[in-house]
């Protein structure tokens, strides 16, 4: 690993320190010197997976970034490449200039939204006032978490990037900020399509009232200028709008691909159109379930109802889709996370996700499997079924969460800044 690498792998570990610093988290030695001792092992841990290549580098990043480097950077961006939307093919670009090794850089940017996405989760526990060995602890946990460290430090790939978007979306969201947690979630949208398994969450904070139906008009303006430099540099405009829908056939015609969906539990041979067919219906008849519950309940819709029903969009749309791969947990993942350091119930729900994913990631970065991933759709059932009991329990404490909701907002808002 050279020295350009060193130094900015220990600028990232520097921004996370800052960030704690920043949310009056290491106001004390003990925290001080305790945060800065797992901020070095976290690093460390990633230094030591940085060197690793997997098949989908050496097959596809390496070739986009040497396609970059070898005509002239921006201005190709133009030119057809990849499976990965604008946002991200900027950063392929920017990497073809440098003199590092593209498969750090790429790495060290995933690395650099971990510590975003570490973030965003103890700032989501943060609102409901938690204490500070708590909310180091929720920080630390994504830091160290297996699938975090494994998905970009040791895949190369950027989950942690649209999943850490969208959680500062509904972090902004929740804490009065509402333009800002649409530019979050736009974002997030824009870097990767597995945002949609989260962006249904918007409609809880309408229904809660942090959005006025007239912020989803931002969602649009915001993309375009997203997509805007690219198009300016010769990329055709209608191309860029309708990317992600002719990305869809690049996942696969299969009905699983290693993922702990339900067709882990009941198909093993090639797919069907009509197995398919049947899990989408699945999957908007789940999510809109889930909203139309949140709709009915709306006025006693607390914190940790909304981080319920979040890890139930986030960990079920996924489990009935159809062509689901490895990774599309990740948000599921990170979710479960926050629900465990918000409440009892959501305790197992942590190590649930982590047990079906990593089964998942097993089979892929080993070629084989640990265990069938039909064990691991077992256990995504089981976190559905208490973030439901979550969910449930918080909405039918009549009056009492309505109160909490509006509470939590203005004690909280006061000590609440962005960065």
């Amino acid at each position: 690993m050279d020295f350009g690498t060193c130094v900015l792998l220990g600028l990232e570990g520097c921004f996370a320190l800052w960030l704690l610093w920043r949310s009056a988290l290491l106001d004390t030695k003990r925290a001080l010197w305790l945060s800065v001792a797992l901020t070095a092992g976290a690093f460390v841990l990633r230094a030591y997976c940085l060197p690793y290549e997997t098949l989908d580098y050496r097959d596809f990043l390496s070739k986009w970034v040497d396609f970059y480097r070898d005509n002239l950077g921006f201005r190709s961006i133009a030119y057809p490449l990849g499976n990965y939307n604008i946002p991200y093919l900027y950063f392929l670009c920017l990497f073809s200039y440098l003199p590092i090794r593209d498969l750090f850089l790429i790495k060290l940017l995933s690395i650099f939204f971990d510590v975003l996405l570490a973030f965003a989760a103890m700032k989501l526990v943060s609102l409901l006032g938690k204490s500070t060995g708590l909310r180091l602890a929720c920080f630390f946990t994504v830091l160290y978490l297996p699938t975090v460290v494994l998905n970009g430090s040791v895949w190369g790939q950027c989950d942690s990037i649209y999943v850490a978007l969208a959680l500062l979306g509904l972090w902004l969201g929740l804490t009065d900020r509402p333009i800002l947690s649409v530019l979050c979630f736009t974002l997030s949208f824009g870097f990767k399509l597995q945002a949609v398994f989260l962006l249904p969450v918007m409609a809880v904070l309408w229904l809660r009232g942090d959005y006025k139906l007239w912020h989803f008009a931002l969602m649009p303006l915001f993309y375009v200028l997203l997509v805007l430099p690219a198009v300016l540099l010769g990329k055709p405009f209608l191309e860029t709008l309708t990317l992600y829908s002719s990305q869809t056939g690049s996942i696969g015609d299969g009905l699983n691909y290693n993922s702990p969906s339900i067709y882990a539990l009941f198909w093993r041979s090639p797919a069907t159109k009509e197995a398919a067919s049947l899990g989408i219906v699945g999957a908007v008849t789940f999510m809109l379930t889930v909203l139309l519950f949140c709709l009915i309940h709306r006025r006693r819709l607390g914190l940790r109802a909304v981080y319920a029903a979040a890890l139930l969009l986030a960990a079920g749309i996924p489990f009935f889709l159809p062509h689901m791969h490895d990774r599309y947990f990740f948000g599921a993942d990170i979710l479960s996370v926050v629900l465990a350091y918000s409440c009892l119930l959501g305790i197992p729900t942590a190590p649930l996700m982590q047990f079906a994913s990593l089964l998942s990631y097993h089979a892929y970065l080993k070629m084989r499997f640990l265990l069938y991933v039909d064990h691991g759709a077992r256990a995504v059932i089981g976190v559905l079924l208490l973030a439901a009991a979550q969910l449930l329990f918080d909405c039918s404490r009549e009056g009492e969460n309505e109160k909490l909701a509006n509470s939590e907002k203005t004690a909280l808002t006061k000590n609440e800044n962005l960065l």
